[in-house]
This record gives C-alpha cells, sequence and structure tokens, in this order.
C-alpha cells in the first residue's frame, strides 16, 4: 500500500460538504446533533474513503467483471457500527481500482439481476437462510471477516485471537493489572471471541474480575451505559479493554459526564482502527483490522474462483496491527 497522509477534519468536512464543527460532532455521535442518517452516512463515508491506502500500482486494464455485494446491515446499521460501512466503502473504491463493477444485491434481487454477477463479496452476520440462498446461487462465494459453520464457502478473516491478545500485552506492559472488558454479543448464548481470549488471557494471570465484564450491543450507546456501569463499580480498573472503536466512542462521552479524564482516571484500548479514531481526544489506541488488505485477498480469491473453480473452499486469517496513539497511561 502507498503512504498517505492522514486525513483532517477539514478534508472530511471538503468532501462531505458540510462544517468542520458537524464532522466532529458526527465523528463524536453526539446525539443532540439534528442532521438525517444520508449525511452522517456522507461523512463517514468521506472519513473511511479518506483513510483509505490504494496499490501503489494498477492492475493491468482487462475486460469488466460484474461482482455482487451481499451485505446483512441496514444503513441504519452501518451507522451505529462504522466497521461495516468502512468494509463496503473499502471494497466499493478497491473494486472501482481494478475495474470491477460491483452491484448490491440481497435475497431480494431480481433474478435478471442475480444472473449479471459473476460472484460475491459478502459482509455480515448470516443466517441458515442466507447460506441456503447463497448455496442456491451457484456462484463463487467469497465471505469477509466472517465464515459458516459447515465452510462451504472461502473467506478472509481477521485473527482476532492475536489481536486481542495484542490489546492486553499493551496495556500490561503499560503497568496495567486492573483491566475491564467492554464488549457485546451477536448470537445470543455465544461469547464473542475477544470475550473468550480475554478471559482465559487474565485468568491465567489471575487477574480476571467477573464485575469488570460488561457486555451488551456494539454501538457508541451501549459503550456508554456499560463504561457508565463498569466505572460505578466500587472498585474501578485502571484500563478498559472496548471490543470496537464505535463502542470506545460512547465511552469517551460517559467518561467525560463522570468527570473521568483519560487517560489519567482511566486507559482505553478499542478494537478496528476506525478513521474516526484518531480524532478522538486523546486519539484512541487501538487494534487496526487491516481491511484494505483483507478485501484485495478476498477479491483476489474470488477471481480465481470465477476463472478456475477451487477443488475446495480456503480460509486465509489476516493479523492485525497495534496502532499506539493517547488513550494508554503508563503506570508503576
Amino acid at each position: 500500500m502507498k503512504n498517505k497522509k492522514n486525513p483532517t477534519i477539514k478534508d472530511i468536512a471538503a468532501i462531505a460538504e458540510v462544517s468542520p464543527a458537524t464532522v466532529s460532532r458526527v465523528l463524536n455521535y453526539d446525539a443532540t446533533l439534528n442532521v438525517s442518517n444520508e449525511t452522517k452516512k456522507r461523512i463517514f463515508e468521506a472519513a473511511e474513503d479518506l483513510d483509505y491506502a490504494l496499490p501503489s500500482t494498477k492492475k493491468r486494464k482487462t475486460k469488466q467483471r460484474i461482482l455482487g455485494f451481499f451485505s446483512t446491515y441496514s444503513v441504519e446499521e452501518e451507522l451505529e457500527d462504522v466497521y461495516y460501512l468502512a468494509m463496503r466503502v473499502a471494497v466499493e473504491k478497491l473494486a472501482m481500482f481494478h475495474d470491477f463493477q460491483i452491484e448490491p444485491i440481497d435475497r431480494n434481487s431480481k433474478k435478471e439481476r442475480l444472473n449479471q454477477v459473476e460472484g460475491l463479496l459478502c459482509v455480515g452476520t448470516f443466517s441458515p437462510e442466507d447460506v441456503d440462498w447463497l448455496k442456491k446461487l451457484n456462484k463463487p462465494v467469497v465471505l469477509l471477516d466472517s465464515s459458516d459453520e459447515d465452510d462451504s464457502f472461502s473467506s478472509v478473516l481477521i485473527d482476532t485471537s492475536s489481536g486481542t491478545k495484542s490489546a492486553i500485552d499493551c496495556l500490561i506492559q503499560n503497568g496495567h493489572q486492573k483491566i475491564g472488558f467492554i464488549g457485546g454479543v451477536d448470537i445470543p448464548g455465544k461469547k464473542d471471541p475477544r470475550q473468550v481470549i480475554f478471559e482465559n488471557e487474565l485468568e491465567k494471570m489471575n487477574a480476571l474480575n467477573v464485575n469488570w465484564l460488561k457486555l451488551g450491543g456494539y454501538t457508541p450507546n451501549d459503550g456508554y451505559q456499560l463504561f457508565k456501569e463498569l466505572m460505578s463499580e466500587d472498585e474501578r480498573p485502571t484500563a478498559i479493554f472496548i471490543a470496537n472503536d464505535s463502542m470506545a466512542v460512547g465511552c469517551y462521552k460517559a467518561a467525560h459526564e463522570m468527570g473521568l479524564a483519560i487517560p489519567e482516571d482511566v486507559s482505553l484500548i478499542g478494537f478496528n482502527d476506525l478513521a474516526s479514531a484518531e480524532f478522538l481526544i486523546p486519539a484512541l489506541t487501538t487494534i487496526k483490522l487491516q481491511i484494505d488488505y483483507l478485501i484485495e485477498i478476498g477479491l483476489e480469491i474470488l477471481t480465481r474462483t470465477i476463472q478456475k473453480p477451487l477443488p475446495f473452499p480456503i480460509k486465509v486469517i489476516i493479523p492485525p496491527k497495534l496502532i499506539e496513539r493517547e488513550s494508554i497511561k503508563r503506570i508503576n
């Protein structure tokens, strides 16, 4: 990937055609701001678009392929957890770079439209009905940052385990032993892999406090509520691992309302490295999920499968990367 200049609030405002103040308030999920979802969508897309670095060498132009893009997330859900918006923006931008045409499709798409696409990139949480529908299409399918239970499709995944361990190691190396966890639940009764690794690692150190495990959804509002619950305990952690950056935004708001300074009173580390993470004050230390590389590999697998079907599905694991900023305090 080529080097890029970090985008600024003014850069985003210019593309989204709004004021820098509006950009700042949207990126910080200011509930008092009265703007439409379309404006919010434009701002988040501009932020992710500017944060995305294209490969330095464009591939030779060939006959344009039409690829389907299937996401289980609505516009409203994308705005609550911007990770999936970032995935879509990166798919669209990289596909355009390689001269692919992307067609959004869903289970209600007309047969004529489905027949046009040569293969599908898929993002989201897939129900058994979704999986059955994808199988019946009888087209090459690659799942991005997800996989189906019986591994019927090729997939490209983020190594959540190593990312979680990197977050914990970062806190430990900065002297933290009292560590809390704020996360969510996608499937009732099934723990998020980040929570599983977090519990296992802290149990090994005899440092797990179940009162410091707070679970809800994955939205900024969930982060806000769960942070208040956690930091209202009689004994507080000195640091918190937050399962995604969207929740971290809510944690920042709650900390401000509670009169707690980050990182002086509590250190925070997130997960995802969304474009908005560097605009938080202080800038959020987080685990970067290398979305651009994930999608590059996903496109490569899909186009190869279209050209020559694979004998069996393959699974590729992409390692994440720690991005150190300003939200962690070193303690003795």
